[in-house]
C-alpha cells in the first residue's frame, strides 16, 4: 500500500469531521497504518461547508497536506464543485446521489463517479444521521482504503450507544459499493 488521500466534504451537520476520524482511527488503530486527518469547517455550526482530509499509509506520513487526493467523498453539490477538480487522474468521487446531481458534461473521463443513495439508506436503517457511516462503507467497498473490520471497530470505539444503527449503515454502503464497482 502506499499513500492516500481521502476527502470527504459537504455542510455542517453531515457527519463529515465524523466520517473523516472514523475512517483515520480505522486505518490507524485497527488497521495498522500511519494516518493523519485535519478538518476545516466555517463559523456556523450546520449548514456552513466543511471538509475533512485523511491520509492513509504504510510508511511514515511526512507531508500532512492533502494536494492531490485519491478519492473525493462529495455529500453536497458545493462539496463536488469546490473539490472535483483536485481529485487526481485516475481517482474515485463517491457522491451522495440523492444530494448531488453531477451534470455529465462535468464528468472528467480521466476519473470514475460513483452514486451512492447515502441519506436514503440511512433513513432505511433508521436515521439519516447516518448517512456518512453509508458513504464510509461505499468508498470502503470501491477503494479499498482500509478493511471493513477495521471500520466496524472503529465505529464500535466512536459510538458505543449507537454501535447497532452505524454497523448496519456500514454493511449497507459496503454492499452498494460492491455492487457499483
Amino acid at each position: 500500500m502506499k499513500r492516500r488521500e481521502t476527502r470527504i466534504a459537504g455542510f455542517g451537520g453531515q457527519g463529515v469531521i465524523t466520517a473523516g476520524y472514523v475512517l483515520a482511527n480505522a486505518a490507524a488503530i485497527h488497521d495498522g497504518q500511519f494516518a493523519l486527518m485535519s478538518q476545516s469547517y466555517g463559523p456556523e455550526a450546520r449548514g456552513g461547508s466543511c471538509k475533512s482530509d485523511v491520509i492513509t499509509s504504510d510508511e511514515f506520513i511526512d507531508y500532512s497536506k492533502v494536494t492531490r487526493p485519491d478519492c473525493l467523498v462529495a455529500m453536497s453539490i458545493d462539496a463536488f464543485a469546490t473539490y472535483a477538480d483536485s481529485v487526481k487522474d485516475g481517482g474515485v468521487i463517491v457522491y451522495d446521489d440523492s444530494l448531488v446531481a453531477i451534470p455529465e458534461k462535468s464528468m472528467d473521463p480521466e476519473k470514475s463517479y460513483y452514486g451512492v443513495p447515502a441519506v436514503a439508506t440511512a433513513n432505511e436503517v433508521g436515521n439519516k444521521l447516518a448517512a456518512n457511516m453509508v458513504m464510509l462503507g461505499a468508498v470502503q467497498a470501491l477503494t479499498g482504503v482500509v478493511k471493513p473490520e477495521a471500520l466496524a471497530a472503529s465505529i464500535m470505539d466512536r459510538f458505543p450507544r449507537r454501535k447497532v444503527l452505524n454497523l448496519q449503515a456500514l454493511q449497507r454502503g459496503i454492499e452498494l459499493g460492491t455492487s457499483r464497482g
